[in-house]
């Protein structure tokens, strides 16, 4: 009875806090009358946009930015300069505090969920993955997809090696928050689920921090791959022609060369905008960062 006691206090206290949960009202709600959007092109604009954070000071003052469908753009800059606020907004985990950020030309604020979550995907530094099998959470980025579907993702980033070694290969259980497998293999998971979704706009944060030299060569080989996979939309001008429109965070400058364009973000403003090879020869912020880098590879 007081072991039974004791598992009833637990559960009373748990569905508590479930019920708490469920009684929140999101901040960021869907629109009423969505505007339909099956195959985004990747056209982002800011439009007098500003942000803060609740009531506290302004984060992103007014910024006006045009990023073509199908370029990939790198946000470089120091810590705190504001890269990951604009990532977050553009994947619509804030709402914009004034002015209109748009895909497409279509206010995100206008898209349904199903929508901005299909057409938009964010990998983020931190991999998050669901007890299962290494198919099953692959397979979150677009759950029809077939077991062959599947496994030409894992090629795609260079995972199916590292899979097919692991001890029942796709089906074995990656344990809770996938303890079984090691933080860069949880990343190059987490790319093999962006590659299957197919988005129309891949956002990553950070998203080659955890992963060794080797396995970042292999995941720049498979993201090169990612961002010229023709979209089911039409090619757009200004972009790649039908690729994916990426935005790329990360300190190591070697990801940041791919890009066709760099923008330098500072104090939530964009100080320099250019190819990466314009911005090397300009001798501004951009140039410093990019020699600081080399000289650490010496």
């Amino acid at each position: 009875m007081a072991m039974f006691y004791n598992s009833f206090q637990s559960a009373q206290a748990a569905l508590e806090k479930v019920s708490g949960l469920l009684e929140e009202i999101p901040t960021v709600r869907p629109p009423k009358n969505p505007v339909p959007m099956k195959d985004a092109r990747g056209a982002i604009d800011f439009n007098g946009v500003e942000f803060r954070y609740g009531d506290g000071p302004v984060i992103i003052p007014t910024m006006d930015l045009h990023i073509p469908a199908g370029q990939t753009v790198a946000l470089v800059g120091q810590t705190g300069a504001g890269k990951s606020t604009l990532a977050k907004l553009i994947a619509r985990f804030y709402d914009v505090s004034s002015g209109s950020l748009t895909l497409d030309g279509v206010d995100l604020r206008n898209l349904s969920t199903t929508d901005l979550r299909r057409n938009i995907v964010m990998v983020t530094q931190e991999a998050f993955l669901f007890s299962g099998s290494v198919a099953d959470n692959i397979a979150l980025g677009r759950p029809e997809a077939s077991r062959e579907e599947i496994e030409e993702a894992a090629r795609a980033v260079g995972a199916h090696g590292f899979i097919t070694e692991l001890p029942e290969g796709y089906d074995t259980d990656v344990n809770k928050r996938g303890g079984r497998v090691s933080s860069g293999q949880r990343q190059l998971i987490s790319f093999a689920r962006a590659f299957l979704a197919r988005p129309a706009v891949l956002i990553l944060d950070e998203a080659t921090s955890s992963l060794d030299i080797p396995s970042e060569r292999l995941v720049q080989s498979g993201l090169g791959r990612l961002l010229q996979a023709t979209s089911a939309s039409a090619p757009a001008a200004g972009g790649r022609g039908g690729g994916r429109t990426a935005l790329i965070i990360a300190h190591r400058l070697s990801t940041v060369e791919t890009a066709d364009r760099v923008l330098v973000i500072h104090d939530g403003r964009v100080v320099e905008d250019g190819t990466p090879a314009e911005l090397i020869g300009g001798g501004g912020r951009f140039a410093d960062l990019h020699g600081a880098w080399k000289d650490s590879l010496v």
